[in-house]
């Protein structure tokens, strides 16, 4: 790595992710789209505090500021994971209370079929309505209606 002294005093960053870039490239592919996570983001924020210049140090308004970053990346991602937890629960709910209800879905044929859901399982695509002797995506489901008692 190149002294910092001889570079006017700083590191420059092209060198600080080169010299950080075995741990970046982890975060960096566990991420989807090429956005940095919230791992990434910590491993550049404690690059740049380990390469600042120490007789110039980061101010700390800036790392109040990137500090209260790094907070609303750790909501974002805590709020994400409880939206799709939320989601699951509502499908399974969903799912279960359509036993005994009459629903009509698009056959394997292309026509639209009908019978009464005998059963719901949960697998990892998603909710499963049992059908007479067909297995239908509660995705598929087009109309709900209430079984006419006997």
């Amino acid at each position: 790595m190149t002294d910092p002294v001889s570079t006017g005093g700083y590191t420059p960053i092209s060198q600080v992710l080169a010299s950080s870039a075995a741990t970046t490239s982890a975060a960096k592919s566990s991420s989807q789209g090429g956005q940095l996570d919230k791992n990434a983001f910590l491993n550049l924020l404690v690059a740049q505090l380990k390469y600042q210049d120490p007789s110039s140090p980061v101010d700390s308004s800036q790392f109040m500021s990137q500090t209260a970053q790094f907070q609303q990346v750790e909501s974002l991602d805590s709020l994400s994971a409880t939206q799709t937890q939320l989601l699951s629960t509502q499908q399974m709910l969903s799912a279960a209370s359509m036993v005994g209800k009459t629903v009509s879905f698009p056959d394997s044929d292309g026509t639209d079929a009908t019978g009464v859901v005998t059963a719901a399982r949960f697998s990892s695509d998603g909710p499963v309505l049992r059908v007479g002797d067909k297995d239908v995506p509660l995705s598929s489901v087009l109309q709900v209606t209430a079984t006419a008692s006997a």
